[in-house]
Protein backbone atom coordinates (compact mmCIF):
# COMPACT_ATOMS: atom_id res chain seq x y z
CA UNK A 1 0.00 0.00 0.00
CA UNK A 2 1.11 3.62 -1.29
CA UNK A 3 -0.07 6.37 1.42
CA UNK A 4 1.34 9.82 3.12
CA UNK A 5 1.52 11.40 6.12
CA UNK A 6 -1.54 13.52 5.60
CA UNK A 7 -3.29 10.52 4.32
CA UNK A 8 -2.68 8.57 7.95
CA UNK A 9 -3.40 11.86 9.52
CA UNK A 10 -6.59 11.97 7.90
CA UNK A 11 -7.67 8.94 8.50
CA UNK A 12 -6.83 8.84 12.62
CA UNK A 13 -8.91 12.17 12.28
CA UNK A 14 -11.76 10.69 10.94
CA UNK A 15 -12.07 7.59 8.72
CA UNK A 16 -14.95 9.05 6.94
CA UNK A 17 -13.09 11.77 5.35
CA UNK A 18 -10.40 9.32 4.71
CA UNK A 19 -12.51 7.33 2.58
CA UNK A 20 -14.04 10.07 0.89
CA UNK A 21 -10.95 11.95 0.14
CA UNK A 22 -8.34 8.60 -0.08
CA UNK A 23 -10.49 5.74 -1.57
CA UNK A 24 -13.62 7.59 -3.70
CA UNK A 25 -11.22 10.48 -4.89
CA UNK A 26 -13.76 13.00 -4.87
CA UNK A 27 -11.83 16.28 -5.04
CA UNK A 28 -13.44 19.33 -2.45
CA UNK A 29 -12.15 23.10 -3.29
CA UNK A 30 -9.41 24.24 -0.67
CA UNK A 31 -11.22 25.75 2.35
CA UNK A 32 -9.52 29.14 2.64
CA UNK A 33 -7.64 28.83 5.40
CA UNK A 34 -5.76 25.95 3.43
CA UNK A 35 -5.22 28.31 0.24
CA UNK A 36 -3.62 30.90 2.97
CA UNK A 37 -1.41 28.22 5.14
CA UNK A 38 0.12 27.13 1.36
CA UNK A 39 0.64 30.46 0.20
CA UNK A 40 2.45 31.60 3.38
CA UNK A 41 4.41 28.01 2.95
CA UNK A 42 5.34 28.91 -1.05
CA UNK A 43 6.06 32.49 0.32
CA UNK A 44 8.82 31.22 2.92
CA UNK A 45 10.26 28.97 0.17
CA UNK A 46 10.62 31.77 -2.37
CA UNK A 47 12.48 33.35 1.24
CA UNK A 48 15.23 30.64 1.47
CA UNK A 49 15.44 29.33 -2.32
CA UNK A 50 16.92 32.93 -3.27
CA UNK A 51 20.54 31.65 -2.39
CA UNK A 52 23.27 33.75 -2.08
CA UNK A 53 20.83 36.69 -2.85
CA UNK A 54 18.02 36.37 -0.29
CA UNK A 55 15.17 38.51 -0.90
CA UNK A 56 14.99 41.68 1.31
CA UNK A 57 11.68 41.76 3.87
CA UNK A 58 9.92 43.94 1.16
CA UNK A 59 10.70 41.39 -1.61
CA UNK A 60 9.43 38.78 0.40
CA UNK A 61 6.44 40.52 1.14
CA UNK A 62 5.83 41.63 -2.27
CA UNK A 63 5.53 38.14 -3.11
CA UNK A 64 3.07 37.27 -0.61
CA UNK A 65 1.03 40.40 -2.26
CA UNK A 66 1.37 39.14 -5.86
CA UNK A 67 0.41 35.73 -5.28
CA UNK A 68 -2.47 36.60 -3.10
CA UNK A 69 -5.91 34.84 -4.19
CA UNK A 70 -8.34 36.55 -6.13
CA UNK A 71 -11.67 36.58 -4.08
CA UNK A 72 -13.57 34.32 -6.45
CA UNK A 73 -10.70 31.16 -5.21
CA UNK A 74 -11.69 32.23 -1.73
CA UNK A 75 -15.18 31.39 -2.49
CA UNK A 76 -14.83 28.31 -3.95
CA UNK A 77 -15.53 26.41 -1.10
CA UNK A 78 -18.91 28.26 -0.21
CA UNK A 79 -20.57 26.77 -3.23
CA UNK A 80 -19.46 23.53 -2.04
CA UNK A 81 -21.17 24.33 1.16
CA UNK A 82 -24.00 25.97 1.18
CA UNK A 83 -24.38 26.07 5.39
CA UNK A 84 -20.82 28.08 4.80
CA UNK A 85 -21.21 32.40 4.30
CA UNK A 86 -19.18 33.54 2.08
CA UNK A 87 -15.91 35.39 3.30
CA UNK A 88 -16.58 39.27 3.08
CA UNK A 89 -13.72 41.95 2.06
CA UNK A 90 -13.02 42.73 5.35
CA UNK A 91 -11.87 39.10 6.18
CA UNK A 92 -10.33 38.78 3.08
CA UNK A 93 -8.16 42.14 3.79
CA UNK A 94 -7.54 40.71 8.04
CA UNK A 95 -6.35 37.02 6.65
CA UNK A 96 -3.91 38.92 4.53
CA UNK A 97 -2.74 41.62 7.04
CA UNK A 98 -1.93 38.66 9.23
CA UNK A 99 -0.15 37.01 6.58
CA UNK A 100 2.29 40.10 6.56
CA UNK A 101 2.41 40.29 9.75
CA UNK A 102 3.39 36.93 10.36
CA UNK A 103 5.85 36.97 7.89
CA UNK A 104 7.43 40.06 8.88
CA UNK A 105 7.80 38.76 12.04
CA UNK A 106 9.58 35.37 11.10
CA UNK A 107 11.92 37.64 8.58
CA UNK A 108 12.99 39.56 11.62
CA UNK A 109 14.23 36.57 13.85
CA UNK A 110 14.95 34.29 10.92
CA UNK A 111 17.27 36.29 8.51
CA UNK A 112 17.44 33.81 5.82
CA UNK A 113 21.65 34.10 5.84
CA UNK A 114 21.99 32.99 8.86
CA UNK A 115 21.15 29.28 8.31
CA UNK A 116 22.83 26.71 6.31
CA UNK A 117 19.29 25.52 4.72
CA UNK A 118 20.30 21.82 2.77
CA UNK A 119 16.57 21.70 1.71
CA UNK A 120 13.10 23.18 0.91
CA UNK A 121 9.89 21.40 0.37
CA UNK A 122 11.64 17.93 0.37
CA UNK A 123 10.08 15.13 -0.76
CA UNK A 124 10.75 11.68 0.97
CA UNK A 125 9.44 8.12 1.02
CA UNK A 126 10.05 5.01 3.87
CA UNK A 127 9.87 1.94 2.84
CA UNK A 128 7.87 0.02 6.28
CA UNK A 129 7.59 -3.96 6.25
CA UNK A 130 4.77 -5.46 8.83
CA UNK A 131 6.31 -8.63 9.62
CA UNK A 132 3.12 -10.38 10.03
CA UNK A 133 2.02 -10.13 6.69
CA UNK A 134 5.42 -9.77 4.90
CA UNK A 135 3.75 -6.91 2.98
CA UNK A 136 5.77 -3.46 2.35
CA UNK A 137 4.10 -0.13 2.85
CA UNK A 138 5.51 2.94 1.14
CA UNK A 139 4.47 6.01 2.73
CA UNK A 140 5.57 9.41 1.31
CA UNK A 141 5.86 12.93 2.33
CA UNK A 142 7.20 16.60 2.26
CA UNK A 143 9.61 18.43 4.97
CA UNK A 144 9.13 22.07 4.62
CA UNK A 145 12.62 22.45 5.73
CA UNK A 146 15.98 20.66 6.31
CA UNK A 147 18.65 23.11 7.92
CA UNK A 148 22.55 21.52 8.98
CA UNK A 149 23.66 22.94 12.36
CA UNK A 150 27.00 24.12 12.91
CA UNK A 151 27.38 20.50 15.22
CA UNK A 152 26.92 18.50 11.95
CA UNK A 153 23.11 17.69 13.47
CA UNK A 154 20.49 18.24 10.85
CA UNK A 155 16.89 20.03 12.00
CA UNK A 156 14.02 19.35 10.29
CA UNK A 157 11.50 22.53 10.59
CA UNK A 158 7.88 22.58 9.38
CA UNK A 159 6.17 25.43 9.62
CA UNK A 160 2.37 26.04 11.05
CA UNK A 161 0.08 28.73 10.43
CA UNK A 162 -2.63 27.74 13.20
CA UNK A 163 -2.84 29.16 16.49
CA UNK A 164 -3.08 25.72 18.53
CA UNK A 165 0.44 25.19 20.03
CA UNK A 166 0.69 21.80 21.78
CA UNK A 167 2.10 20.71 24.91
CA UNK A 168 5.47 19.29 25.05
CA UNK A 169 4.40 15.61 25.80
CA UNK A 170 1.83 15.85 22.71
CA UNK A 171 4.86 17.36 20.63
CA UNK A 172 7.27 14.16 21.52
CA UNK A 173 4.97 11.92 20.26
CA UNK A 174 4.06 14.11 17.01
CA UNK A 175 3.40 11.40 14.17
CA UNK A 176 3.97 14.38 11.25
CA UNK A 177 7.58 14.92 12.95
CA UNK A 178 8.56 11.19 13.65
CA UNK A 179 7.40 10.17 9.88
CA UNK A 180 9.71 12.95 8.70
CA UNK A 181 12.42 11.78 10.80
CA UNK A 182 12.45 8.34 9.26
CA UNK A 183 12.44 9.73 5.58
CA UNK A 184 15.32 11.52 6.75
CA UNK A 185 17.11 8.61 8.11
CA UNK A 186 15.70 6.73 4.72
CA UNK A 187 17.84 9.38 2.70
CA UNK A 188 20.79 9.30 4.83
CA UNK A 189 20.95 6.11 6.72
CA UNK A 190 24.28 6.76 7.89
CA UNK A 191 22.05 9.48 10.28
CA UNK A 192 21.03 8.02 13.52
CA UNK A 193 17.64 9.28 15.23
CA UNK A 194 19.47 11.61 17.87
CA UNK A 195 21.11 13.37 14.74
CA UNK A 196 18.33 14.93 13.94
CA UNK A 197 16.45 17.77 15.71
CA UNK A 198 12.54 18.07 14.79
CA UNK A 199 11.44 21.43 15.44
CA UNK A 200 7.53 22.97 14.73
CA UNK A 201 7.48 26.76 13.92
CA UNK A 202 4.03 28.27 14.98
CA UNK A 203 4.51 31.59 12.63
CA UNK A 204 1.47 33.60 14.48
CA UNK A 205 3.11 33.33 18.00
CA UNK A 206 6.56 33.46 15.89
CA UNK A 207 7.61 30.26 18.32
CA UNK A 208 9.59 27.39 17.52
CA UNK A 209 8.94 24.02 19.68
CA UNK A 210 11.36 21.65 19.61
CA UNK A 211 10.48 17.74 19.65
CA UNK A 212 12.29 15.22 22.09
CA UNK A 213 11.11 12.29 21.27
CA UNK A 214 11.77 8.96 23.56
CA UNK A 215 15.11 6.82 22.17
CA UNK A 216 12.84 4.09 20.72
CA UNK A 217 10.15 6.57 19.56
CA UNK A 218 11.15 5.35 15.86
CA UNK A 219 10.32 1.51 16.41
CA UNK A 220 6.98 3.00 18.03
CA UNK A 221 6.09 5.05 15.20
CA UNK A 222 6.51 2.08 12.97
CA UNK A 223 4.55 0.41 15.21
CA UNK A 224 1.97 2.64 15.17
CA UNK A 225 1.90 3.24 11.51
CA UNK A 226 1.80 -0.49 10.37
CA UNK A 227 -1.05 -0.89 12.68
CA UNK A 228 -3.24 2.23 11.11
CA UNK A 229 -2.44 1.06 7.40
CA UNK A 230 -3.79 -2.75 8.55
CA UNK A 231 -6.71 -1.56 10.18
CA UNK A 232 -7.47 0.71 6.60
CA UNK A 233 -7.02 -2.43 4.68
CA UNK A 234 -8.90 -4.91 6.84
CA UNK A 235 -11.84 -2.14 5.93
CA UNK A 236 -11.28 -2.28 2.86
CA UNK A 237 -10.82 -5.83 2.36
CA UNK A 238 -14.52 -7.14 4.23
CA UNK A 239 -16.06 -3.87 3.51
CA UNK A 240 -16.29 -2.74 7.13
CA UNK A 241 -17.98 1.18 7.15
CA UNK A 242 -15.01 3.83 7.49
CA UNK A 243 -17.39 5.52 10.43
CA UNK A 244 -17.00 9.54 10.43
CA UNK A 245 -15.45 11.45 14.21
CA UNK A 246 -17.33 14.50 14.30
CA UNK A 247 -15.53 17.14 16.02
CA UNK A 248 -14.55 20.84 15.31
CA UNK A 249 -12.50 19.98 12.18
CA UNK A 250 -15.93 19.56 10.65
CA UNK A 251 -16.73 23.18 10.19
CA UNK A 252 -13.61 23.62 7.94
CA UNK A 253 -14.58 19.90 5.91
CA UNK A 254 -16.01 20.30 2.07
CA UNK A 255 -16.93 16.83 2.22
CA UNK A 256 -19.76 17.69 5.24
CA UNK A 257 -22.94 17.85 2.82
CA UNK A 258 -22.73 14.23 1.91
CA UNK A 259 -21.20 12.73 5.67
CA UNK A 260 -23.50 10.45 6.96
CA UNK A 261 -22.96 12.68 10.28
CA UNK A 262 -24.33 15.91 8.58
CA UNK A 263 -25.89 15.33 5.67
CA UNK A 264 -29.09 15.25 7.44
CA UNK A 265 -28.83 19.10 8.72
CA UNK A 266 -28.94 19.90 4.43
CA UNK A 267 -32.19 17.88 3.68
CA UNK A 268 -34.29 20.96 2.99
CA UNK A 269 -31.95 20.92 -0.32
CA UNK A 270 -32.82 17.34 -1.15
CA UNK A 271 -35.89 16.55 -2.85
CA UNK A 272 -37.82 13.53 -2.45
CA UNK A 273 -36.67 12.16 0.81
CA UNK A 274 -39.12 9.63 1.97
CA UNK A 275 -41.04 9.92 5.29
CA UNK A 276 -38.81 13.32 5.85
CA UNK A 277 -42.17 15.34 7.27
CA UNK A 278 -42.42 11.82 9.62
CA UNK A 279 -38.96 11.31 10.75
CA UNK A 280 -38.58 15.45 11.70
CA UNK A 281 -41.48 14.77 13.59
CA UNK A 282 -40.68 11.97 15.69
CA UNK A 283 -36.93 13.53 15.80
CA UNK A 284 -37.99 16.87 17.88
CA UNK A 285 -40.54 15.01 19.82
CA UNK A 286 -37.58 12.66 21.01
CA UNK A 287 -35.14 15.90 21.26
CA UNK A 288 -38.48 17.67 23.64
CA UNK A 289 -38.63 14.11 25.59
CA UNK A 290 -35.00 14.42 26.49
CA UNK A 291 -34.97 18.04 27.27
CA UNK A 292 -37.86 17.39 29.35
CA UNK A 293 -36.50 14.36 31.07
CA UNK A 294 -32.92 16.18 31.44
CA UNK A 295 -34.78 18.96 33.45
CA UNK A 296 -36.74 16.67 35.80
CA UNK A 297 -33.70 14.93 36.72
CA UNK A 298 -32.35 17.73 37.76
CA UNK A 299 -35.18 18.43 39.75
CA UNK A 300 -35.19 14.75 40.77
CA UNK A 301 -31.84 14.89 42.90
CA UNK A 302 -32.79 18.24 44.19
CA UNK A 303 -35.75 16.51 45.75
CA UNK A 304 -33.98 13.52 46.91
CA UNK A 305 -31.56 15.30 48.70
CA UNK A 306 -33.70 17.66 50.54
CA UNK A 307 -36.25 14.21 51.40
CA UNK A 308 -33.01 12.51 52.58
CA UNK A 309 -31.66 15.41 55.31
CA UNK A 310 -36.23 14.99 56.39
CA UNK A 311 -35.62 11.43 56.92
CA UNK A 312 -31.91 11.98 58.81
CA UNK A 313 -33.49 14.73 60.70
CA UNK A 314 -36.53 12.44 61.80
CA UNK A 315 -34.84 9.02 61.95
CA UNK A 316 -36.83 7.43 59.35
CA UNK A 317 -36.12 5.06 56.25
CA UNK A 318 -39.33 5.20 54.56
CA UNK A 319 -41.87 8.13 53.92
CA UNK A 320 -45.09 8.13 52.35
CA UNK A 321 -46.77 10.25 49.51
CA UNK A 322 -50.25 10.25 47.96
CA UNK A 323 -48.83 8.32 44.88
CA UNK A 324 -46.51 5.67 46.92
CA UNK A 325 -43.60 5.51 49.17
CA UNK A 326 -39.47 5.84 49.47
CA UNK A 327 -37.35 3.68 51.15
CA UNK A 328 -33.83 4.52 52.10
CA UNK A 329 -30.95 2.16 53.44
CA UNK A 330 -27.46 1.69 53.50
CA UNK A 331 -25.72 -0.28 51.07
CA UNK A 332 -21.70 -1.45 51.83
CA UNK A 333 -19.04 -2.32 48.67
CA UNK A 334 -16.18 -4.42 50.24
CA UNK A 335 -12.54 -5.11 49.28
CA UNK A 336 -10.73 -7.86 50.21
CA UNK A 337 -7.20 -8.71 51.38
CA UNK A 338 -5.89 -10.31 48.80
CA UNK A 339 -3.07 -12.40 50.70
CA UNK A 340 -5.73 -13.76 53.31
CA UNK A 341 -8.10 -15.30 50.31
CA UNK A 342 -5.65 -16.92 48.54
CA UNK A 343 -4.32 -18.62 51.63
CA UNK A 344 -7.69 -19.80 51.55
CA UNK A 345 -9.05 -20.76 48.20
CA UNK A 346 -5.01 -21.99 46.87
CA UNK A 347 -5.41 -25.58 48.57
CA UNK A 348 -8.81 -26.08 46.99
CA UNK A 349 -7.53 -24.82 43.02
CA UNK A 350 -9.64 -22.26 43.35
CA UNK A 351 -7.29 -19.57 43.40
CA UNK A 352 -7.26 -19.25 39.88
CA UNK A 353 -10.63 -18.36 39.16
CA UNK A 354 -10.95 -15.78 41.16
CA UNK A 355 -7.47 -14.15 40.23
CA UNK A 356 -9.08 -10.63 39.91
CA UNK A 357 -11.24 -11.14 43.10
CA UNK A 358 -14.66 -10.14 40.80
CA UNK A 359 -17.58 -10.74 42.80
CA UNK A 360 -19.69 -12.83 40.67
CA UNK A 361 -16.96 -15.38 40.15
CA UNK A 362 -16.04 -15.07 43.95
CA UNK A 363 -19.69 -15.68 45.13
CA UNK A 364 -20.23 -18.48 42.67
CA UNK A 365 -16.57 -19.65 44.29
CA UNK A 366 -17.28 -19.60 47.65
CA UNK A 367 -20.70 -21.81 47.22
CA UNK A 368 -18.32 -24.37 46.34
CA UNK A 369 -15.92 -24.63 49.39
CA UNK A 370 -16.78 -25.86 53.03
CA UNK A 371 -19.16 -23.30 54.72
CA UNK A 372 -15.66 -22.79 57.19
CA UNK A 373 -13.96 -21.28 54.20
CA UNK A 374 -16.26 -19.30 52.94
CA UNK A 375 -16.84 -17.79 56.53
CA UNK A 376 -13.36 -16.66 56.60
CA UNK A 377 -13.33 -15.27 53.30
CA UNK A 378 -16.29 -12.76 54.19
CA UNK A 379 -13.83 -12.26 57.43
CA UNK A 380 -10.93 -11.34 55.36
CA UNK A 381 -12.79 -8.58 53.34
CA UNK A 382 -13.06 -4.55 54.75
CA UNK A 383 -15.55 -1.99 53.55
CA UNK A 384 -14.18 0.11 50.88
CA UNK A 385 -17.38 2.41 50.52
CA UNK A 386 -20.46 2.93 51.75
CA UNK A 387 -23.56 5.08 50.74
CA UNK A 388 -26.97 5.65 51.36
CA UNK A 389 -29.36 4.82 47.97
CA UNK A 390 -33.10 5.35 47.93
CA UNK A 391 -35.62 3.50 45.89
CA UNK A 392 -38.79 4.12 45.15
CA UNK A 393 -42.32 2.46 44.43
CA UNK A 394 -45.51 3.63 42.74
CA UNK A 395 -47.79 1.53 45.03
CA UNK A 396 -50.08 3.52 46.98
CA UNK A 397 -50.36 2.65 50.75
CA UNK A 398 -53.40 4.00 52.81
CA UNK A 399 -53.10 5.10 56.27
CA UNK A 400 -53.69 2.68 59.24
CA UNK A 401 -56.98 5.38 59.61
CA UNK A 402 -57.88 5.40 56.34
CA UNK A 403 -57.45 1.36 55.65
CA UNK A 404 -60.81 -0.73 55.25
CA UNK A 405 -61.43 -3.86 57.33
CA UNK A 406 -60.66 -5.93 54.42
CA UNK A 407 -56.94 -4.23 53.83
CA UNK A 408 -56.42 -4.56 57.75
CA UNK A 409 -57.82 -8.63 57.37
CA UNK A 410 -55.20 -8.78 54.27
CA UNK A 411 -52.20 -7.16 55.98
CA UNK A 412 -52.71 -9.61 58.84
CA UNK A 413 -52.49 -12.12 56.59
CA UNK A 414 -49.58 -11.43 54.82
Amino acid sequence: MRTSYSAIDTYLQCPQRYKFQEIDKIRMPKSREAIFGSLVHDTLQFMFSQTPLFPTLDEVVGYFREHWPASETFLAEIKNDPMKRAWSEDEQKLFFEEGVRMLKKFYEKNAPWNYIVVDLESRFEVALTDDKTGETHILAGIIDRIDKLPDDTYEIIDYKTGKRMPSQSALNRNLQLSLYSLGLQNRWPHLKPEDIKLSLYFLKHGEKLTAKPAPDATEKIKRHILKTVAEIQEKIRENKPFEPMPSVLCNWCGYRPMCPAWKHLYKNRDAGIPNQVEADKEINEYLGLKKSLKRAEGRLDELQDRIKAYMVQEGLTRVFGDEGYLTQKTQQRYEYETEKVKALLSPFGKWEDVLDLDSARLKKTLSEVPEDVRLAVEEARVVSKEYVVMTSSLKKIKAAEDATEEDRHESASI
